[in-house]
């Protein structure tokens, strides 16, 4: 059997960004800036750093600012070229290196999850893929991989689905794709096989409280399995159930990541990535911890 290798990475970027009005009336949701990069960036760098080369993003309507960010932006770079601002030139440069590649294909109607990813099936064809939801900031661990290069790793091992776990509050449950898994092997404690997975279950119901995070490496295999589903909970056309009729046929792991996750969709979670990358930030974190330091909270 051939082996699947992991090339293509889609972003399903075309929600509208409710939680966030009115910041998110004229811009996407994506692009709103964690320090001095917008989400978006950040999960194209985590692919990137998981040797993925080709970027399909899933956008909608009002999402052109991101087609525009991944491109060249001739005037600007002849300005920072005439300033002799060759620093700042090399920052914008590095959104683009030229080894990576942008495609784009329209999500037209809200129908869920699965059915933005359904929409890159052409872009992705017959091979393994990577889902990166820009809402989801994932940081690796200091000095280590990212969150999907770590994924990555796994996956030429297993050939298998596997998708980011971590264990939420029961009373979040509702919030995530929560998943049943089997007891991990000792050579592999991290990775598991995933026995059952529900979408969004309340606490009273859930299989447990392994929640699925933003990160997901799938085998070409889930486009049927999503095809054939029905709308799902909220009315909308679930990546989870794909998932849970292609654990039918074929093996699915869950893999509990090193790092930490960010929940950028909610203004608690966009606000403690701000301020916690900010602190790590080589050219304001000095200045912006004695800042904090500086505060008197009640």
């Amino acid at each position: 059997m051939q082996q699947l290798r992991l090339t293509k990475a889609v972003f399903p970027v075309a929600g509208l960004g409710t939680r966030f009005l009115p910041a998110t009336k004229a811009q996407p949701k994506e692009m709103l800036p964690v320090v001095d990069k917008p989400l978006i960036q950040y999960a194209v760098e985590e692919a990137y750093s998981a040797g993925i080369r080709q970027m399909i993003f899933v956008t909608g309507r009002n999402k052109r600012a991101i087609e525009d960010h991944f491109d060249t932006a001739y005037e600007l770079e002849s300005e920072l070229e005439k300033a002799e601002k060759h620093a700042l030139l090399k920052v914008l440069r590095s959104v683009q290196p030229d080894d990576l590649n942008f495609a784009f294909v329209r999500q037209p109607r809200s129908l869920g999850l699965g059915h933005a990813v359904l929409c890159a099936e052409p872009l992705v064809g017959n091979e393994a893929f990577a889902v990166l939801l820009a809402d989801d900031l994932m940081v690796g661990p200091s000095g280590g991989p990212s969150v999907l290069a770590q994924m990555a790793e796994q996956f030429h091992q297993v050939q298998q689905s596997i998708l980011a776990v971590q264990e939420v509050p029961s009373e979040h449950t509702r919030r995530y794709g929560i998943v049943a898994v089997d007891q991990p092997e000792a050579a592999t404690p991290a990775l598991m096989k995933v026995r059952k997975i529900v979408e969004k279950p309340a606490p009273d119901v859930a299989p447990s409280r392994m929640g699925v995070a933003g990160r997901y490496i799938l085998t070409p295999a889930i486009f049927d399995h999503i095809r054939a589903q029905a709308s799902g909970v909220g009315g909308e056309i679930q990546l989870t159930d794909g998932i849970s009729s292609l654990l039918g046929v074929e093996s699915v792991y869950a893999f509990q990541y090193q790092g930490k996750r960010y929940d950028c969709g909610s203004k608690e979670g966009f606000l403690e990535a701000t301020v916690e990358l900010a602190l790590q930030h080589p050219e304001v974190g000095a200045h912006f911890r004695a800042y904090l330091k500086g505060l008197k909270l009640d």
